[in-house]
């Protein structure tokens, strides 16, 4: 590795991150587009640095437009029904995310769960699992191997597709760039 830079390892990043990306279902990435599209207000939960990337997603959502909050600011309205929550959790496993399910099953909002663990019980009580096939925190129960330490692999996927989510979200409802910019912000 000395030497060139790490070379060795930059190139694996790019061919484990392009497989993870890759082989995220098309036909889970349409429904998430159906389920954004159709919701009356869209809030968003994470943690760490799965928290970041859905920040990161959060940003464009308001961008084109989406009526959407982050879980934990003070500004949060209610959930309701014909709302939906967006929570991640590559392990599948979060004591707070379970906590926050409670509430959003009782209010008849939907659920959207990232996970690389689709079948571990919290995913399954969501309405629509995305399955994203990336190591995470859980890496001795059976990740996928990577070169990148802990969850990194499953975090630039996250990132990833939710960027192509907005693409097709801009798609769907007639978004421009030139029309996301105009709500970008300007208390800069």
């Amino acid at each position: 590795m000395k030497g060139n830079g790490g070379e060795a390892l930059r190139l694996g990043m790019l061919e484990e991150l392009k497989g993870s990306f890759l082989s995220i279902s098309a036909v889970e990435a349409e429904k998430l587009v159906e389920e954004i599209a159709g919701a009356k207000k869209v809030f968003i939960y994470g943690l760490g640095r799965e928290r970041l990337m859905l920040l990161a997603f959060g940003m464009r959502l308001m961008h084109l437009g989406i009526k959407v909050h982050i879980v934990g600011d003070v500004s949060t309205p209610a959930i309701e029904r014909g709302d939906l929550w967006l929570t991640s959790s590559g392990t599948g496993r979060l004591a707070t995310v379970e906590a926050l399910m409670g509430i959003v099953e009782a209010s008849g909002a939907r659920t959207v769960f990232f996970t690389a663990f689709p079948d571990a019980p919290l995913p399954q009580r969501a309405d629509l699992v995305i399955r994203i096939p990336a190591r995470t925190m859980r890496e001795d129960e059976g990740g996928t191997p990577s070169v990148q330490p802990m969850g990194s692999l499953f975090e630039q996927s996250q990132l990833l597709l939710f960027d192509w989510i907005v693409l097709l979200l801009a798609d769907r409802l007639g978004q421009t760039e030139a029309g996301m910019a105009g709500r970008h912000t300007n208390l800069e």
